[in-house]
C-alpha cells in the first residue's frame, strides 16, 4: 500500500469498495493497495450500481461513437479516460465461425478475436487500464513479469502514454515477443528463470524503486480492463448473452475479468443471466481445473511445462477469483495436451482465417473435448476467445506444418505439382473438359 503521489483519490467515486477475495476485509478506495492489508490475498473492487444506473443508459453505450474501451469508463476504475487514444484497445469483432460450427455440429459459433488489438493480444484491455491508472497516481514507471504478451503490451501502451516501461520475462519467451518489447523501446529484463520467478522478482523490484506493478495476478485495477472484452461480447449481441464462453486460462485474470464484466452487467440489469465459463488449461499447467474439479479451494503448485507458454505457470496468482468465476457461473475446467493445441492452432487458422497463438488456440482444442464428451450441447450458443496472434510465436506454429520443396518455374511443372496434392479443384476439372471439346 502506498500514499497517493497526485492529488486524485486512488478510485473514482462509483468504485466504494476494495474487498479482499478470501477474507473480506475493505482495504478502502483512497490510498491504494494491491492486495489486502490483512491477510495479502487479492482485491476485488465493487461498484455503486445504483449511481451508474442513474447517469448512464444503454441508450448513452449505444450512441456513443467511441468504439474502443473507454467507452465503458463508468464501468472503469479510473477519473478519465486517457487524452492521447490513438491506440485504439478494445472494439474488436465477434465473428461468427460459421464453417467451424458445422465442422463441429454445434448450431451458433463466435470467435472474439483480440488478436486485432494494438500488440496483438487481449493483454492491451490490461494495460490501458494500468497506464492509466498509473499517470493518475502520479507515477511515471511501470513494472511487469511476463511470458511475453502482458510484457509487449505495457511497452506498447506504454510507449504512446509516455511512460517508462520495465519489463521482467523468462529469457526462454518466444522471441517475437521479446522483439516486440524491444522494438517499443521498454527496459527489458531477461531472468534466468520461470515467470513464476520473474513475477516475485518484479513485485520485489515495485516495492523497492516505487514503481507502479502492472502484474495482473495481484493489481485489481488490470481485471476491470480485461473485463471489457465481456462488455464487448454482450453488447455485440445486442444483450443476448451466450450459453457458453471458453476462456484459455493460465494465472486466472483473463477469466476472472470475464466473469466481473458479466457480473457488473447483471447488477446493472442489462443482462438477464450470466454465461457458463469454461476454464481451458494446458495438460502441462493445469492447477486452477485440477483444484476445481475436485471441488477444493486450495490450489496445488506444480512444476508447469507447456508450448503454451502465456498459460504456463507454477502457481496462479488469482486462481481464486479464478475458481470463484467457475463456481459462480456453474462453469467447468477442461485441460489440453500440446499436441491437440497445435492441431487446434492449425484447424483454427484453416477454417477461419484467424491465426492464434498456442495459449489462445488451446481454447479451440478445449472446444473440442467439451464437443466429444458432450460438455457443451450442440444446440448451445458459443463464444470462443482468441486473446493472442499466431506470429508472437512462429516455431511454435511450424511444429504442425512442412515445407514444400521447390517446383520447377514451369507452368507444366505446377500443374504435376498441384495434380500431386489433389489441390487443382472443379475449376481446373472443367476447364480441361471444355479444351477437349
Amino acid at each position: 500500500m502506498f500514499e497517493l503521489i497526485s492529488e486524485l483519490k486512488a478510485y473514482p467515486d462509483h468504485v466504494v469498495r476494495a474487498t479482499c477475495i478470501a477474507c473480506g476485509a475493505d482495504a478502502g478506495t483512497s490510498v491504494f493497495a494491491y492486495t489486502c492489508p490483512e491477510c495479502g490475498a487479492n482485491l476485488d473492487l465493487e461498484y455503486d450500481y445504483d449511481a451508474i444506473q442513474a447517469e448512464w443508459k444503454i441508450d448513452d453505450l449505444m450512441t456513443n461513437p467511441d468504439r474502443s474501451l473507454w467507452r465503458y469508463a463508468p464501468l472503469l476504475p479510473v477519473h478519465s479516460p486517457p487524452r492521447n487514444r490513438s491506440l485504439e484497445v478494445g472494439g474488436t469483432p465477434l465473428v461468427y465461425a460459421n464453417r467451424l460450427a458445422e465442422h463441429l455440429g454445434f448450431r451458433e459459433l463466435w470467435i472474439k478475436d483480440d488478436t486485432r488489438n494494438p500488440s496483438a493480444s487481449l493483454k492491451d484491455r490490461a494495460s490501458a487500464i494500468g497506464v492509466q491508472h498509473a499517470g493518475e497516481l502520479g507515477l511515471s514507471t511501470i513494472v511487469a513479469a511476463s511470458t511475453g504478451n502482458a510484457a509487449a503490451s505495457l511497452a506498447a501502451l506504454s510507449a504512446n502514454a509516455e511512460m517508462n516501461a520495465i519489463i521482467f520475462t523468462p529469457a526462454s519467451a518466444p522471441p517475437a515477443k521479446l522483439t516486440q518489447i524491444l522494438q517499443y523501446g521498454a527496459t527489458l529484463v531477461a531472468i534466468d528463470g520461470n515467470y513464476d520467478m520473474a513475477f516475485d522478482l518484479a513485485r520485489e523490484a515495485a516495492d523497492h524503486f516505487g514503481w507502479y506493478n502492472r502484474n495482473t495476478g495481484m493489481n485489481p485495477v488490470l481485471a476491470e480492463g480485461k473485463k471489457t472484452v465481456a462488455l464487448e461480447i454482450a453488447q455485440q449481441l445486442k444483450w443476448d448473452v451466450p450459453d457458453f464462453v471458453i476462456v484459455p486460462v493460465g494465472d486466472g485474470c483473463i477469466i476472472s475479468g470475464v466473469y466481473k464484466g458479466f457480473f457488473d452487467l447483471l447488477q446493472l440489469g442489462w443482462i438477464e443471466r450470466m454465461p457458463r465459463l469454461v476454464a481451458v488449461q494446458a495438460e502441462g499447467s493445469p492447477v486452477i481445473v485440477n483444484a476445481f474439479s475436485a471441488g477444493k479451494l486450495v490450489m496445488e503448485p506444480v512444476s508447469a511445462k507447456s508450448i503454451a507458454d502465456s498459460i504456463t505457470v507454477n502457481m496462479p496468482r488469482d486462481g481464486q477469483k479464478a475458481l470463484r468465476a467457475l463456481r459462480e457461473s456453474a462453469g467447468c475446467g477442461v485441460l489440453v495436451s500440446d499436441e491437440s493445441i497445435l492441431q487446434a492452432q492449425h484447424e483454427l487458422a484453416s477454417f477461419t482465417g484467424i491465426f492464434a497463438e498456442p495459449a489462445a488456440a488451446a481454447a479451440y482444442a478445449g472446444l473440442k473435448v467439451c464437443h466429444a464428451t458432450g460438455e457443451i450441447p450442440r444446440d448451445a450458443r458459443i463464444v470462443m476467445l482468441i486473446t493472442g496472434n499466431g506470429l508472437k510465436d512462429i516455431p511454435a506454429a511450424q511444429k504442425q506444418i512442412s515445407f514444400p520443396q521447390p517446383v520447377e518455374p514451369k507452368m507444366a511443372a505446377v500443374e504435376r505439382y498441384l495434380e500431386q496434392l489433389g489441390t487443382l479443384g472443379q475449376d481446373h476439372a472443367t476447364r480441361r473438359k471444355n479444351r477437349m471439346v
